[in-house]
């Protein structure tokens, strides 16, 4: 079962059976984002039809709703295929965040409480613990939670706001790079748990907001390395 469809079931306590267009649209954005389904690959209508056991229709439908989120691609001719990672919105993004969490998390360098830390390093540890059986898109969803919760205790609320654009920006590029680049996994957890570090020894928060931004970069950098090696 897919996230969305728990974490439904889970708040409204809905049994009822998702239609053929939402377990085509489901099935289809769970292998785009966990990368089953690669940037550029051919979405062939009838083969995921009989897959599901269903007509074209729902299918069609499915790949539609994909096509408005900016998951998929659609060319006469051609067909629909996943669209590919827009690089440059993905490193603009990440580099705008890795500014915006480095000051937010320097002005609430003194504000934060232990019950503060523990609750990050909780999720630092669900991450970390992730690993034996990866997952990129829960690992994905866990490493927003541990961010928003040092971010969300900075006092510039306009800052907040930024954060909360950015996230959406990269929800809709793609769910994880990790997918891509997944040996930054537990490089990412060990850093988070530097930061924590920082953050308890009563760290310069300017020497904090450094570490967060150069975080925050680690992954867009090792992932553009990825796909254009010979420019590194």
């Amino acid at each position: 079962m897919s996230e969305r469809r728990a974490r439904a079931d889970a708040e409204g306590g809905s049994t009822a059976a998702p239609s053929k267009s939402q377990r085509a649209y489901e099935l289809l954005h769970d292998r785009i984002v966990d990368g089953t389904y690669s940037p550029g690959y051919r979405l062939v209508l009838d083969a995921i039809g009989r897959e599901l056991d269903m007509s074209v229709v729902p299918v069609r439908e499915a790949i539609r709703r994909l096509e408005a989120e900016g998951l998929v691609t659609f060319e006469r001719n051609i067909g629909a295929r996943v669209a590919e990672i827009d690089e440059l919105q993905y490193h603009d993004t990440m580099e705008t965040l890795s500014f915006v969490e480095g000051a937010a998390v320097s002005l609430a360098a003194g504000l934060y409480s232990k019950r503060d830390v523990d609750e990050a390093r909780a999720i630092n540890e669900r991450m970390r613990a992730s690993l034996a059986a990866f997952d990129p898109v829960q690992f994905t969803s866990l490493n927003e939670a541990f961010h928003r919760r040092l971010t969300d205790v900075s006092p510039n609320a306009v800052i907040g706001d930024v954060i909360d654009t950015c996230w959406k920006r990269l929800a809709r590029l793609r769910q994880s790079t990790f997918s891509f680049v997944p040996n930054r996994a537990l490089a990412s957890v060990d850093e988070h748990e530097a930061i924590l570090g920082l953050i308890e020894d009563g760290a310069d928060p300017r020497r904090i907001e450094l570490a967060v931004r150069a975080h925050r970069l680690a992954t867009p950098d090792a992932y553009l390395q990825r796909i254009h090696p010979s420019d590194h």
